[in-house]
């Protein structure tokens, strides 16, 4: 894969970017295939150049998630999954995606550790961090990784507050038509071989020391297991709580 940039937004940021991905820079704009592309606004994916919902471009200041963040104290089935505590809570994000609700935690006063395995992903979520300054506090109580969780979690022994596990909603004929960004996802992950993360990542984490696993589904999917401790219900999500 290339990364399309504009001669004049060549920098160290992109420079290092490239590395790290291992993807060539290119000044020629590709026609027929997935590519990065870096300017003025940044880092973004791009799946189709002519349909703008094939465009992935991370911003934490602008649009439904910026929306969220100036809210946060609004979230009302968020904290309620958290639980009530006057004290600062350490969770571990295992499926951070685009940070959305990581973000959250963050603006609610908590310290995060997030977990991304897709390096492209990781990529687009890190130079939205590095554009954006309005959120210089919240990201001082943020550790981004690129890394695969379950291990990072055995490895590093990690004694967090929560576990929070939002692994990609299953295709349904209600979501086929899944929005813009889900749909790039999706793509990103499959040229890179990775799954979309299946909700085995629970049982996996539930075989190590935790205190409290979250686990956030659509109000209406299906059931795999039992012993959910308790349940917080939202319009659209639920969360499954497990002590």
């Amino acid at each position: 894969m290339e990364i399309f940039v504009e001669r004049s937004f060549l920098d160290k940021n992109i420079q290092s970017i490239s590395e790290n991905l291992n993807f060539n820079i290119s000044f020629k704009k590709p026609s027929n295939t997935s590519f990065l592309q870096y300017g003025l606004n940044g880092l973004s994916f791009v799946k189709d150049l002519n349909n703008s919902q094939q465009i992935l471009h991370v911003d934490f200041s602008k649009g439904s998630l910026g929306w969220r963040i100036k809210r946060a104290q609004h979230e009302i089935n968020i904290k309620k999954a958290l639980g009530k505590s006057k004290d600062q809570m350490l969770i571990f994000d295992a499926t951070a995606g685009l940070l959305s609700d990581t973000m959250i935690f963050l603006s609610l006063g908590h310290k995060v550790i997030a977990l991304e395995q897709s390096k492209i992903i990781y990529s687009l979520v890190q130079d939205a961090i590095f554009r954006c300054t309005n959120y210089d506090e919240l990201f001082k109580n943020l550790e981004f990784h690129n890394a695969d969780s379950i291990d990072f979690y055995r490895q590093k022994k990690i004694k967090s507050d929560v576990i929070y596990l939002d692994p990609m909603y299953p295709d349904s004929k209600k979501n086929a038509k899944r929005s813009g960004a889900m749909e790039v996802i999706k793509s990103i992950l499959e040229i890179e071989n990775f799954s979309a993360e299946a909700e085995n990542i629970l049982d996996e984490f539930r075989l190590l020391n935790y205190q409290k696993i979250i686990l956030k589904r659509p109000l209406k999917s299906k059931k795999n297991y039992s012993n959910i401790n308790y349940q917080v219900l939202g319009k659209a999500t639920r969360f499954d709580i497990f002590l």
